[in-house]
């Protein structure tokens, strides 16, 4: 595959990754271009972000997706006016950090594609509770 710097990962890429191991992998210091503005950069390289993403192996993809959240309020102003974001959306979250803040990061899961690997489950769709299809919208 043909993998170009700066440019996220598709399911497709992450896939072709997971299939090359037989335990789960880690991609980190992802490009910070590409990231959430709230992911704290890499002191050492501005343009990396302290960001993870964790693939499960033999081609199931990304089950878990963090990183290390900025806690500087001021570098998280500019952060929003660089991507063009409207100061007002996140009011309530500059408001956390107005009288200061710890470092600390955050992730996520993806639960049904964590089950799909812990199983074996041939698709993702065999591990959704409460799946959604065209006849059926709610669970």
């Amino acid at each position: 595959a043909d993998f170009t710097y700066g440019t996220d990962f598709g399911g497709t890429d992450e896939t072709i990754i997971s299939e090359q191991f037989d335990r789960p992998v880690m991609v980190h210091h992802w490009p910070s271009e590409i990231k959430a503005f709230y992911m704290k950069r890499d002191e050492e390289n501005e343009n990396l972000a302290l960001g993870i993403d964790m693939l499960a192996p033999e081609g199931y993809g990304e089950i878990i997706g963090g990183g290390q959240r900025e806690d500087d309020l001021a570098i998280l102003e500019g952060r929003i006016k660089e991507y063009e974001l409207d100061m007002k959306d996140f009011g309530w979250y500059l408001d956390l950090r107005k009288y200061g803040s710890v470092p600390h990061s955050g992730f996520g899961l993806g639960i049904e594609r964590t089950v799909a690997w812990i199983t074996g489950s041939k698709h993702i769709r065999e591990t959704i509770p409460f799946p959604r299809t065209l006849a059926r919208l709610e669970p």
